[in-house]
């Protein structure tokens, strides 16, 4: 993932930015993201599971065709309605978090290209698994914005 390109899209996010689809705030948005990428890097670990047969298909379908997030999934572990409690002060401190994430996330699997980690659905995944969600995860909540383009 490149930070830069990231963080370009990030410089038109602004606070009051209303979203196009679901509840987040720019910030819960951004700080999602930020887990996420953390999570790939293994700096927050989750324990490995079995995959159920859905979650199986799920995962094929996501990583190995051009589909895109859908609109209204929800993130593992949240009711419906929840948002995570916000960890930054503000947007642009969650901002530069999230690219501090990526910058490690890109050590980490410089360092270790075979490592495996572990995503909150699909399980294990490998780098390259990690570099097909990532590019659609940021796309959706991107589009989220309005700040893909």
């Amino acid at each position: 993932m490149d930070p830069n390109q990231i963080d370009k899209k990030l410089q038109k996010l602004e606070n009051d930015k209303v979203p196009l689809f679901g509840i987040m705030t720019p910030q819960h948005m951004v700080e999602h993201l930020t887990i996420t990428v953390k999570i790939s890097y293994n700096r927050l670990k989750i324990p490995e599971f079995e995959l159920s047969e859905k979650q199986k298909f799920q995962k094929t379908a996501l990583l190995e065709s051009p589909m895109e997030f859908p609109i209204g999934i929800k993130a593992p572990g949240l009711k419906a309605g929840d948002l995570m409690p916000l960890r930054s002060s503000n947007l642009d401190e969650a901002k530069q978090q999230l690219i501090a994430s990526i910058k490690a996330y890109n050590t980490y699997f410089e360092l270790d290209p075979h490592a495996t980690t572990v995503h909150p659905r699909f399980s294990s995944l490998t780098y390259e698994e990690w570099e097909i969600f990532h590019p659609k995860h940021f796309k959706h909540h991107f589009k989220q914005f309005g700040i893909w383009e």
